[in-house]
């Protein structure tokens, strides 16, 4: 090559070494510091479900790893999605309680994602709302921090009130509605009813130990 076509092209040469060397610097950076913050993150993420859960099982009333003992169950029909985690809670060995999260279908305006806890006797252990579109001075009354109503499940059952029951008071039932907004607590009062039929049917599979039952439960079974 030239002296002169060395002088023409060696500039372009340095600057895209410089380029990758810098390339390689910043990749290497962002690695380092995904694997300082990944561990991080994902126990934000295991210690903001604990909480969430907490709200509806306290923690004195189990000695398991929520995390480590749940099973998938496939039941779209009652459970409104596809696929569902279901969290057991146990206590010296004893089953306490399970603790899904169904969805409605459909709120007023989408879906509403619940939590739902539910004893090993059936009873209500509590409920409330993970995530929701709602009008905000109307359905929004379904959150614990702008209303109580949502409190109002725990202690329930199959039994009480009676199945026929498990509807609003416009419709005939027990559960007290909004002023304005009635589809909203009517949908959350179908899915709480929805879920304690799934688990009164099938108890038994969710409880189920990985060593003695499918770590699956689904709606044909």
């Amino acid at each position: 090559m030239s002296k002169d076509a060395l002088t023409k092209w060696l500039p372009a040469v340095i600057s895209a070494a410089v380029l990758s060397v810098f390339a390689v610097i910043g990749s290497t950076l962002v690695g380092l510091s995904y694997e300082g913050t990944s561990d991080r993150i994902a126990q934000n993420e295991r210690d903001a479900l604990l909480r969430q859960m907490a709200s509806v099982l306290p923690e004195h009333q189990y000695d398991n790893d929520l995390l480590n003992d749940h099973t998938e169950i496939h039941a779209p029909k009652a459970l409104g999605r596809y696929a569902t985690t279901v969290y057991r809670a146990r206590k010296n060995g004893q089953d306490v309680a399970a603790i899904f999260s169904p969805v409605t279908t459909p709120g007023y305006a989408g879906d509403i994602v619940l939590l739902v806890g539910i004893h090993s006797n059936g009873k209500v252990a509590g409920v409330r709302v993970i995530t929701h579109k709602e009008t905000p001075g109307l359905g929004d009354k379904i959150e614990v921090k702008r209303s109580p109503w949502i409190t109002g499940f725990a202690g329930k059952s199959l039994d009480n009130p009676a199945p026929e029951r498990w509807k609003v008071k416009r419709d005939g039932g027990h559960f007290d509605q909004f002023t304005g907004a009635t589809i909203t607590p009517r949908a959350i009062v179908a899915a709480v009813k929805r879920t304690l039929d799934y688990f009164q049917l099938n108890q038994e599979k969710i409880f189920a130990r990985a060593s003695t039952a499918p770590s699956k439960t689904s709606e044909n079974d």
